[in-house]
């Protein structure tokens, strides 16, 4: 037996032991939520280093190829990024598609939070290569995705019944959240806002307790440093600023609206395209990635719209990045995301949210200081707002949206401008989609969640045997 074969025999070993321990369901639900929470830390610190490493070794060698190379590989490197995970998709794991927000959404209301190991497995695996290779799409989401399909397998060895199973998925997201953004508070607010909907007190104490323990091994292994190094604490220097802050919210509201709107259209583009074979769509807008990026690299010389956007976005939240540049990237990142989500690709549109919104923002704090004449430092102060406000705008969590920018970066000086532009981009955003981005995806496939807080259970279900290994139903939710 090797070394794989020892580890897992063990695990299963340790898990029956603890299941004959713990007679009583909600002692088993305890526990396991406890164990779900350091597994879930440990998960979402292995695909974060996986992706690092795949764009070590794929996009950004392709940025820094010699000569004109450079935008040959730029181009490529996506593409084939897109048609490996196109493979995988149609071949493997289908239900790995996606963000992951979706998929999680339909497990926790239509099947007593069920996610199979292979698209668990599928998820990480293929997510990883799509974005190492430079998809614009984020971490975030998959990382949910793959921590509920860990909690999805605890409870199910756990011999859990379908309501404390589903419990166990709300755990997973909030994990996920957690360790993706370094944000446990954020994580908390956002499984309520966008899961649970209520709050029922079991579930809530369960995913504070897992949100706390992703937290702390994702501290323990990546450092305390929030997501973001901003240099200093902005504050609202002048009153006279929230008249910015106002019109930023509308125009978060713009961004966001437009990039839904265009999401969906050439998504709808991709599945009524049958003369060319599904699993190459990826692939086609893997290329047109590139070539956004590409863009970017040749008039400006800096990327941000391929491979890891974060570098780029602490660029514009410390005001480093001229107006022009920062216009620019919004809409390439915009279209590049699209292009690579709506293709069928597999990853989040967390970080490309906030990237648009930076880079808005960056932009509206230059009329701040030529108009008003203030403080460069507005720039900087503007971006981190904006990021909110683009959140809120697509993904329509308002309370999540202020909460991740302070834990993001580590400031709570910009409460009020804050509240100002993420409500407002919220309230219009809503007003002209009056879904949210996840809801229309599911939509797009027909699939409609029931409405309010009650989710369905399947009738006569019983809780799954104790090894937990079944693969379960069949692959769906590919939103």
């Amino acid at each position: 037996m090797n070394t794989p074969e020892r580890i897992a025999a063990g695990w299963s070993q340790f898990l029956t032991w603890l299941v004959r321990r713990l007679p009583n369901e909600q002692q088993r639900l305890l526990a396991f939520t406890i164990v779900a929470g350091g597994l879930c830390g440990l998960a979402a610190v292995a695909f974060h280093v996986a992706i690092a490493r795949l764009e070590a070794l794929l996009i950004d060698p392709a940025n820094r190829a010699p000569g004109h190379w450079w935008i040959f590989w730029t181009v490529i490197s996506p593409a084939i990024g897109g048609l490996v995970v196109g493979l995988g998709l149609n071949y493997w794991a289908p239900a790995a598609a996606g963000s992951g927000i979706p998929q999680v959404k339909v497990a926790f209301a239509l099947r007593s939070g069920l996610i199979s190991v292979r698209e668990t497995i599928g998820k990480f695996v293929l997510c990883a290569c799509q974005i190492g290779s430079g998809a614009s799409l984020g971490l975030e989401g998959p990382t949910v995705q793959i921590c509920a399909g860990v909690s999805s397998l605890l409870a199910r060895a756990a011999r859990l019944s379908p309501q404390y199973r589903r419990r166990m998925t709300s755990v997973g997201m909030a994990a996920g959240i957690a360790a993706a953004f370094n944000a446990p508070i954020a994580s908390i607010t956002f499984t309520l806002e966008e899961l649970i909907g209520n709050l029922d007190q079991t579930m809530l104490s369960g995913v504070i307790v897992a949100a706390a323990l992703a937290a702390v091994v994702e501290h323990t292994i990546l450092g305390t440093n929030p997501v973001f190094h901003v240099p200093r604490q902005y504050q609202l220097g002048s009153a006279s600023s929230l008249i910015w802050y106002a019109l930023l919210g509308v125009l978060a509201a713009v961004v966001s609206v437009a990039f839904t709107d265009s999401l969906l259209w050439l998504r709808a583009r991709f599945k009524g395209l049958t003369a060319i074979p599904k699993w190459i769509h990826p692939a086609i807008g893997g290329a047109c990635t590139g070539t956004f990026a590409a863009l970017g690299l040749y008039f400006f010389h800096l990327n941000g719209i391929a491979g890891d956007p974060y570098k780029t976005l602490t660029m514009a939240l410390t005001g480093g990045l001229p107006v022009l540049l920062m216009a620019v990237f919004c809409i390439l990142k915009l279209l590049a995301t699209v292009s690579s989500y709506s293709s069928g690709g597999s990853g989040g549109i967390f970080a490309p949210s906030l990237f648009m919104g930076g880079m808005l923002g960056g932009a509206v704090g230059y009329i701040d200081v030529t108009v008003f004449h203030h403080s460069q430092d507005a720039i900087g102060a503007f971006a981190v707002v904006g990021m909110g406000a683009v959140f809120a705008g697509i993904v329509r969590a308002p309370m999540t949206s202020i909460l991740i920018v302070f834990e993001m970066t580590g400031g709570y000086g910009l409460v009020l401008p804050l509240m100002i532009a993420n409500i407002s981009a919220f309230a219009l955003a809503r007003y002209w989609r009056a879904d949210s981005v996840y809801e229309a995806l599911l939509a797009q496939d027909g699939i409609h969640l029931p409405q309010g807080t009650k989710p369905l259970d399947p009738p006569g279900e019983a809780p799954l045997p104790a090894h937990g290994m079944s693969m379960g139903p069949t692959e769906d939710a590919t939103a």
